[in-house]
């Protein structure tokens, strides 16, 4: 039941970040605003999760998790009802903040709540397996979700329906979360937290408004600028502060470190085909919100059939060739997606769907777990929401750098077959321009699946420094942390 319950503010936070997106057509229509500022429902959600994962994460090693959890569940009903109440853009994109701030305190603690509870290796791997499928099946599950009540209800619904299951959550937190014990009450880094906060959403608002800035406008350079400096200083503090907001003796961890840059590549390359593919469904295929809903939905079975599977493997073979095996078949799965065109059927795009989500539910649980155990329990918060900000910048990344390939290739290709098209039959010519547009669109998303591909082929590589920590029986408390609480 702990489990499960860590699952369901999973799911709800999943769902959430990923189908606010479908409903932006009907909330610019209903607040009459542009695509360009509708953009800011989804970018002040982002901004504000990023900042804060790394706070709650070493707030829960602090304080104490099932406190900030059961909190953010309270605070995310709240926010979410507000935010289905607003009442034109400049409230939305308030509560979307406020939500993106409280929502940011359920990962993290979710996965620290997850280790201190399975002590057991093969059930902690088990565990975290399961976790992780459905926190990668919540970002294909929205639109599965999103697309049937849009379709018949409104657009605020999406909000609404956060409460029953938070409130579901709630009780279940109550019942089933064992008390916070033994935390231990330092001093909090607020310079640390402030630094890194101008860093990130530095970070994190270039990668959102960089195509429609320029990526070498004044103010993306400014914020290049900023992200440098105030990374910098933040570095300097860590180093000098008691109790670090972010301990960088964690990047000494080769273990550590390799897991992040595997993270980054599969979940960059997996946001950056869901970000696509979507978009090809409706465009080029016709789909609606609701079909491409169900499109989603075999990748999502899947996904939470493989990731249990990955946790056994994990524990027979090592976890590096786990972790690159199922890397591999995320690469396969993305480079499937090369063959799309207007006549692409359902049944088409099922396959590498599924060879996708069997990757991704393989390789996630043991790259997880290997995160988990290569650092001392009573990090595992703070640990954790380092790997969770690795994958929402990778996200965030990915989205940048394809939506900007899919757009230069487009051009490119609409010059080199314009130059090599003739036209033979006048009669055709009215409609020859809109067929040479369309097949640059369609062999544009092709190089830019092939791209993701290939970037994910790379994670796969890299995952074989993977080494496994699992079988190593975790320290609750280290001496020099003892030490310091004695005196």
């Amino acid at each position: 039941m702990v489990l499960v319950t860590v699952i369901i503010g999973t799911l709800l936070i999943g769902l959430d970040r990923t189908v606010v997106g479908l409903g932006l057509p009907k909330i610019m229509d209903d607040f009459g605003i542009s695509i360009s500022t509708a953009g800011w429902i989804s970018t002040a959600y982002i901004l504000s999760n990023a900042i804060f994962v790394p706070v709650f994460g070493k707030l829960g090693d602090m304080i104490g998790d099932r406190k900030i959890y059961l909190w953010s569940f309270i605070a995310f009903i709240a926010t979410s009802v507000l935010a289905g109440l607003s009442w034109n853009i400049s409230s939305m994109i308030v509560f979307r903040a406020l939500q993106g701030l409280v929502g940011a305190a359920v990962y993290p603690t979710a996965m620290a709540i997850i280790v201190k509870n399975f002590t057991d290796q093969k059930s902690r791997s088990q565990a975290l397996g399961i976790w992780s499928a459905s926190m990668a099946a919540s970002s294909v599950l929205g639109p599965l979700v999103g697309g049937p009540l849009i379709d018949l209800y409104s657009w605020r619904m999406l909000f609404y329906i956060n409460l029953p299951v938070g409130i579901l959550g709630i009780f279940l937190v109550l019942l089933y979360l064992p008390d916070d014990k033994g935390k231990e009450k330092k001093g909090f880094d607020i310079y640390g937290a402030i630094t890194l906060a101008v860093a990130l959403s530095s970070l994190v608002l270039v990668l959102e408004k960089g195509r429609e800035w320029g990526w070498i406008s004044v103010v993306s350079v400014l914020s290049y600028l900023l992200v440098l400096v105030f990374g910098f200083v933040f570095v300097r503090i860590e180093k000098k502060h008691p109790s670090p907001m972010i301990d960088l003796k964690f990047f000494k961890n080769k273990t550590f470190v390799s897991a992040l840059i595997v993270s980054f590549v599969s979940f960059g390359g997996m946001m950056g085909a869901m970000f696509l593919l979507p978009v090809f469904a409706q465009t080029y295929l016709g789909y609606n919100a609701t079909e491409t809903g169900f499109l989603f939905l075999p990748m999502a079975l899947t996904m939470m059939v493989a990731a249990p599977i990955g946790a056994k493997l994990s524990q027979k073979i090592p976890i590096r060739y786990c972790v690159s095996f199922g890397m591999f078949l995320t690469a396969l799965g993305i480079y499937l997606f090369t063959g799309l065109d207007p006549k692409t059927s359902y049944a088409e795009l099922v396959l590498p769907l599924m060879t996708l989500a069997i990757g991704m539910g393989i390789g996630m649980s043991p790259l997880t777990n290997a995160v988990a155990s290569s650092v001392p329990a009573h990090e595992v918060g703070i640990a954790s929401a380092v790997l969770n900000l690795t994958r929402n910048i990778a996200g965030a990344v990915s989205i940048a750098v394809l939506g900007t390939l899919l757009v230069n290739a487009t051009e490119s290709n609409v010059l080199a077959i314009g130059a090599n098209t003739v036209i033979n039959d006048q009669a055709y010519a009215s409609v020859v321009p809109a067929l040479v547009i369309l097949k640059a669109q369609i062999l544009a998303y092709r190089e830019v699946f092939l791209a993701a591909s290939a970037v994910t082929l790379i994670g796969s590589l890299v995952a074989l420094s993977l080494k496994d920590h699992s079988k190593i029986k975790d320290k609750k408390i280290e001496p020099e942390v003892q030490l310091e609480g004695i005196i």
